[in-house]
């Protein structure tokens, strides 16, 4: 047997402003690349005829879109009702369809855990490639038995980092095999050029502004580094104008580019000398694999970052500044330390960016090709062998 077919299934609208959402497109994009067949299920954005674009991407030819609407059909459409269930419903259809043809999947890769536990129900012939990204009924506990059930039940279970899949078989008291393959990034045909005598005026955080992210430590850190001056990207009108209110007067100047296309992200980092990472510890940062992470590294930034278990399964000691969670003076030390030593900052900025080569999208889809490959009993063709 051959390369099999893959059927990745993303219930929710597609292209989507979130970081799951660029993992999906590059993962897919990735995927295809390896001559991998995929047929990618997803809710369709009105008038986004490729999602793929937004993204700075072409679909690639061996994918096949299946837009499967979550809503009700006409006359009931106006009612603006959607349900997973009914994606599931259109995507069991669907895959019927398929299977007369000759066409149908072999493999079933989700992310999400909900859906995970139902396509178990829904498509048992189908083997299920489970990609855990958190401990979801950690925070929300009547959940615990329809994921414990996902965890037992995959074929496979993919962890993001380590430290989830330790947490998995703590939480759920189950002995299981994972695969951990951390999260990726692009690969920019150059690093851009950077001004590190001057670093202190490039610093960059580029991300959400979620409470364990740590953006308000970052905040609070400006107060010890005057004449330093960090860029934010991301984040909402609300979330910028909270943080605008609680920056010091007299600190560092903080400059909110806001939301930005993650095409435009790339390029701000280009030029950035410092990328910070601030996390908190507990909640998600217990798991956290950070898209920012392998971008700050393929973009050559020097880091700063939390000193967690989870960043440490990526970086060495000597491959970032770190500081301890939650501490805004350290955060502060630890940007000046680097900023001030322009020859350590530039070395291990270009140190991260030889070592991104690692966490590629396409390095990642070897790897999530060759767990395809085990489920599926399918042999890779020698140019997949290379990309892995």
């Amino acid at each position: 047997m051959g390369n099999p077919r893959l059927l990745y299934v993303f219930p929710e609208p597609f292209p989507l402003r979130k970081a799951r959402a660029v993992q999906v497109a590059n993962t897919v994009s990735a995927l295809a690349e390896t001559s991998l067949a995929v047929d990618l299920a997803y809710v369709p954005v009105l008038g986004v005829d490729d999602p793929f674009e937004v993204y700075g991407l072409a679909c690639p030819k061996n994918v096949r879109l299946v837009p499967l609407s979550r809503g009700l059909p006409p006359p009931f459409s106006r009612l603006r009702m959607h349900s997973n269930r009914l994606f599931l419903w259109r995507l069991r259809r669907w895959f019927g369809v398929q299977l007369k043809r000759g066409l149908a999947p072999q493999a079933v890769f989700a992310r999400h855990v909900k859906l995970a536990a139902a396509l178990l129900d829904a498509m048992p012939e189908l083997p299920l490639i489970y990609e855990a990204h958190e401990v979801f009924s950690q925070p929300a506990p009547k959940l615990f038995a329809l994921e414990k059930r996902v965890i037992k039940g995959a074929a496979v279970v993919i962890a993001i980092t380590q430290g989830l899949a330790n947490a998995l078989m703590r939480h759920f008291g189950v002995e299981r095999e994972f695969v951990v393959i951390p999260s990726a990034t692009s690969l920019p045909d150059e690093v851009g050029h950077k001004n590190w005598k001057l670093a202190a005026g490039e610093i960059a955080y580029a991300g959400s502004f979620y409470d364990w992210k740590g953006v308000d430590d970052l905040i609070a850190a400006g107060q010890w580094l005057p004449g330093f001056r960090i860029t934010l990207i991301g984040g909402d009108e609300k979330g910028v104008s909270r943080l605008r209110s609680h920056v010091h007067a007299g600190g560092a100047d903080f400059s909110f580019a806001g939301h930005l296309t993650h095409a435009e992200v790339l390029e701000r980092l280009k030029s950035s000398c410092i990328a910070v990472l601030p996390n908190r510890a507990g909640s998600v940062s217990e798991f956290t694999s950070p898209l920012k992470l392998f971008e700050y590294m393929a973009s050559g930034c020097a880091v700063v970052a939390s000193d967690l278990p989870v960043l440490r399964e990526i970086l060495a000691e000597d491959e970032a500044a770190w500081f301890q969670p939650g501490d805004p003076k350290g955060l502060a030390d630890a940007i000046r330390r680097l900023a001030g030593d322009p020859v350590l900052a530039k070395n291990m900025g270009e140190r991260l960016a030889e070592r991104a080569k690692e966490y590629s999208w396409q390095a990642r889809a070897g790897r999530l090709l060759q767990t395809v490959m085990a489920v599926t009993g399918g042999s890779p063709n020698e140019n997949t062998r290379n990309e892995s």
